[in-house]
């Protein structure tokens, strides 16, 4: 039976803020994942264009948004390969899945754990799996592993209260491979140079080592816990 004291921690006004805050995140990522559809490439490239120089603004804007929902960033990735070219394209791709990281860990911070892992749903456990007590290689491990979306290790880290500037480092570290190989797909797939082909080479072999390696290290942990 619960005390007075448990009523009154229910109606707390964190708690309160709490429920405000999840209602609030699982609203806008519902609506979003089944109201807004990633424009195809083409008309992702023709949007932006037509915003001129504040083009660039608008893209990281853009990527940051998708970044925050279950929504990959693929087709916005490609678009800045295929737009502004390997070097700008992967500079402002990176910020977008960056600013988007980052806001999707303050959002579950402010909604907390055991909320937001009702939000996470079957992503939930393997979250925990691969965060608690996470440091920053754990983090980059999380980052790299294949079939875990961004957006689960976004949220967990922030409800598991991963230290900030562990999460934002190890985000930095771990998603430069894969954002790269991205946009250096886009790049090649507009302009066949040497040099577009030479990165895109390069930076899926440094995925797919990165990723075994992160895959390695993951199972040796496990085997020694």
């Amino acid at each position: 039976m619960r005390s007075d004291k448990d009523h009154a921690d229910a109606f707390s006004p964190r708690s309160i803020l709490s429920l405000l805050s999840l209602v609030i995140v699982i609203g806008t990522l519902i609506w979003l994942s089944f109201n807004v559809d990633v424009p195809e490439p083409e008309v992702l490239r023709n949007m932006i264009q037509s915003y001129g120089w504040a083009g660039w603004l608008v893209f990281i804007g853009i990527t940051a948004l998708i970044a925050i929902t279950p929504i990959p960033v693929t087709i916005p990735t490609l678009v800045a390969g295929s737009l502004y070219g390997i070097i700008a394209g992967s500079l402002f791709s990176f910020t977008g899945v960056l600013i988007g990281s980052w806001l999707g860990y303050w959002l579950a911070r402010l909604t907390g754990q055991e909320l937001t892992f009702k939000l996470l749903g079957r992503h939930g456990s393997t979250v925990k799996k691969y965060l608690s007590n996470a440091g920053f290689l754990a983090m980059c491990t999380a980052r790299l592993m294949p079939g875990l979306p961004y957006w689960p290790i976004n949220y967990g880290a922030g409800a598991l209260g991963i230290n900030q500037y562990t999460f934002l480092s190890a985000t930095f570290i771990a998603s430069i491979p894969g954002q790269i190989s991205l946009v250096a797909l886009g790049a090649f797939a507009a302009n066949q140079s040497l040099f577009n082909g030479v990165i895109l080479v390069s930076a899926w072999i440094v995925v797919l080592v990165s990723t075994w390696v992160s895959y390695r290290y993951w199972r040796n942990t496990r085997e020694n816990d």
